[in-house]
């Protein structure tokens, strides 16, 4: 049991306002396995205080100040990988290894991104008879989700800190044990009082809190589409800077002259990856109509090559959802993909046999889906992949471009060339070619519902400064 009864706010372990706690849940075993605060707003408040009496220094310090402690943050926190990676495994579900390689690993790949970044970066430059100067956003509420529970908070914590802004973190409520060790790792560095904070509650009530207080100069949101328009609203009243990262329904387009079964092999790969709860995911792939049968039963092979596990199980390439609201929502969709007419290929909402405790879902197959149906329409955020069939590529791109969203999306071709004129005509902040690895130094961010705003590389520092301009 890992117990958490204070928050981190103006540099010390304080008590929270009120007397509530959340329970945090082992994805694995569904068993409890540690407690936070339920913050108010009375602790909103006195977080967002701390952040703003410390912004009046931490503002006007230098870069290389600033990049010396994210150096001693990243020193502390590769110490804890281990502990982090275990923690987050079974928050998450997500197999160990795999823990310990991306949600404890991508963190420091943000902080050695920034170090770097702060290296180099021009906060001034002269145009004609101006000096223009950019300057840090103020106060930031960084409120984030629950599927990379540390590895999204440092997406934000490394631009804005670098920026020269000030934080309160509110991570979520299902995930939210590393972000207690992070404060403790940032403590250790020696970052001044009131530049992070820490305060973890419900999103209705200390994550509205953020969003409207006046002092809060930027909100930057990874969540759903709706929790997202909630936040901007708010947002809206004192408009102040909001970045949203929000849900995608992502394409994986595999043209006629695409090698097939990779093709196939890496769309699976990519929608299953950390058990489909990822928002990026490529969870639909679109093929020739005269290749969907070869596809439907590679696409089958390949998902049933999932082997399903606890996170502790050194054997399992796929772990459980986050929680039993999670599993119960991705059950409802593939009822829903039944009743809709789609072919059920492989999966399914029942629980595995084998598996009768923890938020399991069946590595799941739709085919014949219609760019229409709920299931192509809608965020699933689990283990299930619709094939949709297309008849040209003019018809390809229409459909991948058929939805509210345009987060990522994948294009599969044995030209590179062809496979970058059909990239360019997808409405989506990332498109992937071939499988091409995900870069942290490349802008991250979506079109239309999936928000907007980017992170990652100097691209995210950007968001966290004003321009300012001094005329001679």
């Amino acid at each position: 049991m890992i117990i958490r009864d204070k928050f981190y706010i103006d540099g010390a372990w304080v008590a929270p306002a009120g007397t509530g706690t959340l329970e945090v849940i082992d994805a694995s075993t569904e068993e409890v396995m540690g407690s936070v605060p339920a913050g108010t707003e009375a602790d909103a408040d006195r977080a967002v205080a701390a952040a703003a009496r410390a912004f009046e220094t931490w503002g006007l310090t230098g870069a290389e100040e600033r990049r010396a402690l994210l150096v001693k943050l990243r020193d502390g926190l590769a110490k804890r990988v281990d502990e982090l990676g275990e923690i987050m495994a079974h928050e998450v579900g997500m197999p160990l290894t795999m823990s310990k390689n991306i949600q404890a690993g991508l963190p420091l790949v943000s902080l050695e991104n920034f170090i770097k970044i702060l290296g180099d970066y021009r906060f001034e430059e002269r145009i004609g008879n101006s000096l223009v100067v950019k300057e840090p956003v103020g106060v930031v509420a960084a409120i984030t989700p629950w599927n990379y529970p540390l590895h999204q908070i440092m997406a934000k914590l490394c631009p804005a800190l670098a920026a020269g802004c000030t934080l309160i973190v509110k991570p979520s409520e299902v995930a939210p044990l590393a972000a207690f060790v992070l404060a403790e790792e940032v403590d250790r560095a020696g970052f001044p009082p009131g530049v992070f904070n820490l305060i973890t509650g419900l999103g209705p009530v200390v994550g509205e809190a953020l969003a409207r207080h006046p002092q809060v100069d930027m909100v930057s949101f990874t969540g759903s589409t709706r929790a997202g328009k909630r936040v901007a609203e708010l947002a809206a009243q004192t408009v102040k800077k909001v970045a949203l990262e929000l849900g995608g329904k992502s394409a994986s387009i595999i043209l006629d002259d695409a090698d097939l079964e990779d093709a196939v092999r890496g769309t699976v790969n990519d929608c299953y990856f950390n058990s489909g709860q990822t928002c990026s995911a490529h969870t639909r792939m679109l093929v020739p109509r005269a290749a969907y049968e070869r596809a439907a039963k590679k696409a089958r092979e390949v998902a049933e090559s999932f082997t399903l596990g606890p996170c502790t199980d050194p054997k399992a390439k796929l772990g459980p959802l986050i929680s039993k609201t999670q599993q119960e929502r991705v059950r409802g969709y593939i009822r829903k993909g039944i009743e809709e007419g789609a072919e059920l290929i492989t999966g399914g909402p029942d629980q595995p046999e084998n598996l009768p405790v923890g938020y399991f879902i069946k590595p799941t197959v739709f085919g014949k889906v219609d760019s229409k149906m709920t299931i192509a329409q809608e965020e699933i955020f689990g283990p299930v992949l619709s094939i949709i069939p297309y008849d040209s590529e003019e018809d390809a791109i229409r459909i991948a471009n058929d939805t509210p969203y345009g987060l990522s999306g994948g294009v599969w071709s044995g030209s590179e060339d062809h496979a970058r004129a059909v990239a360019r005509r997808i409405r989506s902040g990332q498109v992937v070619i071939n499988g091409g690895d995900f870069n942290m130094m490349a802008p991250f961010g979506g079109y239309k519902q999936s928000g907007h705003g980017r992170e990652h590389g100097p691209y995210a520092l950007d968001e966290y400064l004003q321009t300012k301009a001094l005329q001679m």
